[in-house]
């Protein structure tokens, strides 16, 4: 049987009289790629900031590989191996992609190891023509890439990220779906996304949130075509 990676039990967030995600349990197995969506205030960005430490919740437990890490900051979730992206950049405008995935890898490996795994990052990326530009010249596409190598360089077995196609080109968007993944190989991987389109290419299952809760769970080809869902979704009837 796959590894339960990420479990939710009961996860509850109230921001005073406004529940904004309502008992909500969600499991993903290792090496699972899963797509949350639903129109906005539906609460999949309140969810995603409770799992990554953003937030911590009202009620519910929060486990990552059976242990509970309900109320951790998300420093101490990324120690555990887990890579984090939310809509904030993190990126150092003033220093070179090289240099800004290097600081990354050598969070967890010395120099010599660092070097090597940003370089093969860079190449991984297709970064190589751009490495010694400075980050905050980059154009948005550029960055967001930048970003995901940030999170990818430290192998982590679990990856959380926030929107990563936002703002994005056609063509990055189906460099984007390639990295991403590229990442499942050896990573479980849970992704906020608006971006229809972006969906449809990367995802198998995906979860829709309705006001807090999970509407429904399903393969995307399914959840698409479902009536309900382009009711609430899509504000289309029939």
């Amino acid at each position: 049987m796959a590894e339960t990676v990420l479990e939710t039990r009961g996860l509850t967030m109230r921001f005073g009289g406004v529940v904004a995600s309502n008992n909500v349990d969600f499991k993903l197995q290792s090496r699972e790629l899963r797509c949350l969506i639903g129109p906005n205030g539906a609460g999949k960005s309140t969810f995603f900031k409770c799992v990554s430490g953003l937030l911590t919740p009202s009620e519910g437990h929060i486990y990552m590989r059976g242990q509970e890490v309900t109320g951790w900051q998300p420093h101490q979730i990324a120690a555990l191996g887990v890579g984090i992206k939310t809509q904030t950049p993190n990126v150092m405008d003033a220093l070179t992609v090289f240099e800004n995935i290097w600081l990354a890898a050598r969070r967890f490996h010395d120099v010599a190891e660092a070097t090597a795994r940003t370089d093969a990052m860079i190449a991984r990326l297709a970064l190589g023509p751009i490495a010694r530009t400075d980050v905050g010249m980059l154009a948005h596409g550029e960055r967001q890439r930048v970003e995901l190598g940030l999170v990818a360089v430290g192998d982590p077995w679990l990856v959380l990220l926030d929107e990563p196609a936002a703002g994005m080109s056609a063509e990055d968007v189906a460099r984007m779906s390639e990295i991403i993944h590229d990442l499942t190989r050896t990573a479980a991987v849970v992704i906020v996304e608006h971006d229809m389109q972006f969906i449809r290419a990367i995802a198998e299952t995906v979860t829709v949130f309705h006001q807090g809760s999970v509407l429904m769970e399903d393969h995307v080809d399914r959840v698409m075509a479902d009536a309900t869902l382009r009711a609430v979704y899509l504000g289309k009837k029939g």
